[in-house]
């Protein structure tokens, strides 16, 4: 299915419809927004690595379903998911192939989709980091690159920052450094994860981004214990 033939179009809104209705209740750091932003995100690395690499043949529709559809099954959310008039319930592996199938997508469409989305994550990277390389590089999942770069992207510069302050007061409690709750928990997660993303882009996009975002970052990150520094450097 080519992502430029009315059947896709008619696929896409049917899935937009089920992505805002699922993730509806998510809070601000991962809600349909963030969604949007890396569907944008993807297409923008899609066209510009298509103009960098014109005999590479990217499957656009996977790229802008499996962007749409990434957080779909993501385990910290889990709970708040409701499917569209569902209750049976389903791994999150599969939530996605599931779901596309239903909404009339070919089996063969649904199920790369769903393995794009099922190797999205950081966190699957980071335990398994020789299973992603082999996807992009020897099975020719390229797409997978591109909304992983997209998702990543989204996690760093201005909006990263403001998306991990507001996941701090969302859900902060579920994840304490040395039990405490604190603003501090956020600027230490740039150092722990968000830092590391620039190295880990696989696009050449994707880097170029990256890179400029990450030093959003570490300027901010600067800023941040500088006033931290003034304020101990004061106390009685």
């Amino acid at each position: 299915m080519h992502d430029t033939t009315p059947q896709f179009q008619a696929l896409y809104e049917s899935m937009l419809t089920f992505v805002n209705t699922c993730m509806s209740g998510h809070d601000p750091s991962h809600n349909p927004a963030h969604v949007h932003r890396v569907v944008a995100l993807a297409n923008i690395i899609l066209d510009a690595e298509r103009a960098l690499h014109p005999n590479t043949d990217y499957d656009g529709a996977v790229v802008k379903l499996a962007a749409l559809l990434h957080d779909i099954g993501d385990r910290k959310y889990l709970h708040t998911l409701t499917a569209e008039g569902e209750n049976e319930t389903l791994e999150p592996t599969t939530m996605v192939r599931h779901a596309l199938v239903k909404h009339g997508a070919p089996v063969n469409l649904a199920s790369k989709v769903q393995t794009v989305v099922s190797h999205v994550s950081y966190s699957t990277e980071t335990k398994n980091p020789s299973a992603i390389r082999q996807l992009i590089d020897n099975e020719r999942l390229i797409e997978l690159a591109i909304v992983q770069d997209a998702d990543r992207l989204d996690a760093i510069g201005a909006i990263g920052i403001g998306r991990t302050f507001t996941f701090l007061g969302a859900q902060g409690t579920k994840f304490l450094v040395d039990g405490k709750w604190e603003m501090n928990n956020s600027i230490e997660h740039f150092g722990e994860k968000l830092e590391l993303l620039e190295g880990m882009m696989k696009t050449e996009t994707g880097r170029k981004m990256a890179q400029e975002r990450t030093e959003r970052l570490r300027i901010f990150r600067g800023w941040w214990e500088e006033e931290m520094e003034l304020i101990s450097a004061s106390r009685v």
